[in-house]
């Protein structure tokens, strides 16, 4: 009688209903938290500073550097330096990410290829782009497209090991099967290496942007007239930290949204993992 009262007052939609609005709570204090830390930390560096618990000299204030920042978006002369280093990131990322993920896909998909490229690119991964920076500013002049060389050779490696990897990876089946229905090189290439080697390729691209970021910094502070990494040197060099302090913000603020769009695409594009 007892057990039959409790299998009525049961209700599968009410359960559901309570797991939902339990899974959306969780979400909700995950978003919270992840404001709440960066502004928590403003907060106590904002505090340390006007109390001078940290010297205002080297660490000024979060509302003093606001208030740099306003005036330098004003005066014009900020946009100009971000608008000259977005243009050097996004050229030098495409210019990277593209034939990496072609030649990591020949790579995975031929063996002679990967065992003709593969100790090239073992050889020179290891070498830093900027110590390259000389070589590639005698090839390239000291222009803008030195800047997107020195970008494209930092992604390129992550992308075209993790584009290889991909495709090595990529479950024995398929690629048996498609050699059975005599798919053509292209279908091969588009429709079976391609999306197969998409999720370990995403993880390499979102590699790039992190070290095309740190890229421009560098390269920027040793051989270039504007750009956010020439903003931090000039500063540094003339003790304005205000305005050092503005140009490490935009990059930290240029690399998170870089992350988040970019998993945006991930997700969206590997909707069926």
């Amino acid at each position: 009688m007892r057990d039959d009262k409790m299998t009525n007052n049961y209700n599968p939609v009410e359960v559901e209903q309570q797991e939902w609005k339990k899974r959306q709570l969780k979400e909700r204090m995950k978003q919270m938290l992840t404001i709440a830390s960066p502004i928590f930390l403003l907060l106590l560096w904002e505090f340390l500073s006007q109390t001078n618990l940290l010297d205002a000299r080297f660490f000024p204030p979060p509302s003093e550097i606001v208030s740099t920042f306003y005036s330098m978006a004003m005066s014009g002369e900020l946009f100009h330096h971000i608008g000259i280093s977005l243009y050097r990131i996004i050229a030098g990322f495409l210019l990277g990410v593209i034939p990496g993920v072609v030649i990591g896909l020949l790579m995975g998909l031929y063996s002679p290829i990967r065992h003709f490229i593969s100790p090239i690119v073992m050889a020179l991964m290891p070498i830093p782009t900027l110590a390259l920076l000389p070589i590639i500013i005698i090839l390239f002049g000291i222009g803008d497209f030195s800047k997107v060389v020195t970008i494209a050779g930092s992604v390129f490696f992550p992308v075209v090991i993790n584009t290889t990897a991909g495709v090595i990876n990529i479950d024995s089946i398929y690629l048996d099967v498609a050699k059975n229905y005599g798919a053509s090189s292209k279908d091969f290439f588009l429709k079976i290496a391609f999306p197969g080697a998409l999720p370990v390729m995403m993880e390499g691209i979102q590699m790039g942007q992190a070290i095309a970021l740190l890229t421009i910094v560098a390269a920027e502070m040793m051989g270039a007239t504007s750009g956010v990494g020439y903003l931090i040197w000039t500063s540094y060099k003339a003790f304005m930290l205000k305005e050092m302090f503005v140009g490490l913000i935009l990059i930290s603020f240029f690399g998170y949204l870089f992350s988040l769009l970019l998993r945006a695409l991930q997700n969206k594009i590997l909707s069926w993992r």
